[in-house]
């Protein structure tokens, strides 16, 4: 995982992991090696094989040559079963899904954490965030809300933060007591000290379940923000909410706006 002297290098790794019974491929996109390897920051991403998608080698080395980010290093985590492992820990939604997202997060925090350290040669990071897009967004968000020992920050891109315990076609479906993330966030005694980056898009889809005029991935959002600011447990400028109207939950959306993200994230 070290990087060269005059540019942004990337390669592939692989890892173990006894939780989920696997190896998970990794991609490793890292700027030139500081004087200090703790001046590194480490970017974790869900769904690692879309990496090319979102162009993060381009925008990194981008952001690098103008000098405005801090040393990083990303790490991109391949999906093998998403729709089982992406999810909020210890609740599966109506269908099942999201049923290994406990074992996926003990992979990032257990396994994951100590190989990446080993493998760079870095004992502490400067700082750690964690982003994921769509279902991804969700799982970064609750393994970083679990873990804010180990986590600084978390980005979450079109979040699918609407998965229920229950269907919404259910006559009585309630947004206020069956959003899986926001009871967990509601009824969470933790207060952890994240900064929180989101990106709706008002053009994602059409579906609006409280027919309030505001589609469902813009009001789930938000209302998590709510809530987040209601806990109480970062300053207001802590979280960082990004809307663009024409945006769509896609790669081409994402990676307009990831630059943001990664100037926030880890920006001189």
């Amino acid at each position: 995982m070290s990087g060269c002297h005059s540019k942004v290098k990337e390669h592939k790794d692989e890892v173990y992991s006894r939780h989920l019974q696997k190896h998970i491929s990794l991609t490793v996109v890292s700027t030139p090696v500081p004087k200090e390897k703790r001046d590194f920051n480490l970017l974790l991403l869900n769904d690692g094989q879309d990496i090319e998608k979102l162009g993060i080698k381009n925008i990194v080395d981008s952001l690098n040559r103008k000098k405005l980010i801090q040393p990083l290093v990303v790490v991109a985590i391949n999906a093998f079963d998403r729709i089982q492992e992406y999810g909020v820990a210890g609740n599966s939604d109506y269908q099942g899904n999201g049923a290994s997202a406990e074992k996926y997060s003990n992979f990032i925090v257990n396994e994951l954490l100590p190989f990446i350290k080993k493998q760079s040669g870095v004992r502490k990071f400067n700082s750690i965030t964690f982003a994921g897009c769509a279902l991804g967004g969700l799982s970064a968000f609750d393994i970083a809300w679990d873990h804010a020992d180990k986590i600084d920050k978390v980005g979450v891109f079109s979040g699918l933060l609407g998965i229920s315990d229950k269907d919404t076609n259910d006559p009585s479906y309630s947004d206020e007591k069956d959003r899986i993330i926001i009871n967990k966030i509601r009824s969470s005694r933790k207060r952890p000290h994240l900064k929180y980056w989101f990106y709706a898009g008002g053009n994602e889809e059409t579906t609006d379940r409280d027919k309030d005029g505001v589609i469902d991935v813009v009001d789930d959002t938000k209302d998590l923000i709510e809530l987040i600011k209601k806990k109480n447990v970062c300053p207001p400028e802590d979280i960082v909410y990004t809307e663009i109207k024409e945006g769509k939950g896609d790669y081409d959306s994402w990676r307009r706006v990831f630059p943001q993200f990664i100037i926030w994230a880890v920006g001189k």
